[in-house]
């Protein structure tokens, strides 16, 4: 039995929660061994770590990450990381022992921009949107068998934006994803209201007009807790770009969460040695895309993607309908 359905197995799903178009199902089932370990927002803010360009001249693909803490940070696909020379995320979960240095493997979500606005990077507080860390996974996925390699294909990236960025009717002088989230704040802050955290949720899986378009699930509450938030800004800019003003009331049915946990279970895992602590494991079919990160036997996250889901033919957005609050 692989670590993925062996995760899987201890999961449940809980009440649905909604607000407009997107769907959150609580996912449920913590492991029982302790975690030790802090989140990327909690090193930076308690000054033990740091994310700066690897050198004065940069370089698009990498950042350099110190960790100075007692303990383990724990590094998450998809965060988003802002200021130094461009904005980049992270292109895969990496737990990075204490008081280790190591070059992390990045992508430019900032593509008009190549000069120092701060000499550190910080958290934007929120993590790439899901149909772009889609992108990501399927990208890491081919690049790692094919190469070994951690980076991801970037003009896919930066076309992904671009392409996101017309279809939501914003524009940034320096092509930066934030822009999206900057214009659709409002909107962005009504699903995170909506969708409250229930006690010991370890994870979401979510659904955009009815259909399941990904999840996130985490090894214990408290690391779910502090990336609760992020997630939700990930997931809600896509349900926003798919929303669709004639569409009725999505009537909640757990089908389709169960189905695309069940093709996550079905998929072929390849594992390569983790950047940091443990295993980086990866799966990509027809149906869905993603991977983990295992240490010590665990999974400490675990994420996948629908590979159904549309995005790029939908351009219904203008900005009167966003400074409606649409």
């Amino acid at each position: 039995m692989s670590a993925i359905v062996a995760r899987l197995d201890k999961v449940s799903l809980g009440e649905a929660v909604q607000h407009s178009n997107l769907t959150m199902y609580p996912l449920f089932g913590e492991l029982p061994d302790a975690l030790d370990c802090i989140v990327l927002d909690d090193a930076l803010e308690h000054g033990c770590a740091k994310v700066t360009e690897i050198s004065e001249s940069g370089s698009v693909p990498e950042l350099s990450f110190v960790n100075d803490c007692e303990q383990s940070v724990l590094l998450l696909d998809g965060e988003e990381l802002v200021g130094a020379k461009q904005n980049r995320v992270l292109n895969l979960s990496i737990m990075v022992p204490a008081h280790t240095t190591m070059v992390i493997p990045v992508s430019c979500v900032e593509s008009g921009r190549w000069h120092h606005t701060t000499q550190t990077f910080s958290s934007s507080g929120r993590s790439h949107y899901a149909s772009g860390r889609r992108t990501l996974s399927a990208s890491l996925h081919k690049n790692l068998s094919n190469y070994g390699s951690h980076a991801s294909d970037q003009s896919d990236v930066w076309d992904d934006i671009e392409h996101k960025c017309g279809r939501m009717g914003c524009s940034s002088g320096t092509r930066a994803s934030a822009v999206m989230y900057e214009d659709y704040e409002e909107t962005i802050d009504d699903y995170i209201d909506a969708l409250t955290l229930q006690p010991g949720q370890v994870g979401s899986l979510f659904l955009i007009n009815g259909q399941a378009v990904g999840f996130d699930l985490f090894a214990n509450p408290e690391i779910f807790n502090k990336v609760f938030t992020k997630l939700v800004h990930s997931y809600a800019l896509d349900a926003i770009d798919l929303r669709e003003d004639t569409l009725p009331p999505q009537e909640l049915n757990d089908e389709p969460a169960k189905m695309l946990l069940e093709a996550v279970r079905n998929s072929p895992v390849d594992s390569y040695a983790a950047l940091g602590a443990g295993q980086d494991l990866r799966f990509h079919t027809e149906q869905v895309t993603g991977g983990g990160l295992e240490v010590n036997g665990n999974i400490v996250h675990l994420f996948g993607f629908a590979m159904d889901v549309e995005y790029d033919t939908r351009a219904r957005h203008s900005h009167m309908a966003r400074s409606s609050g649409g």
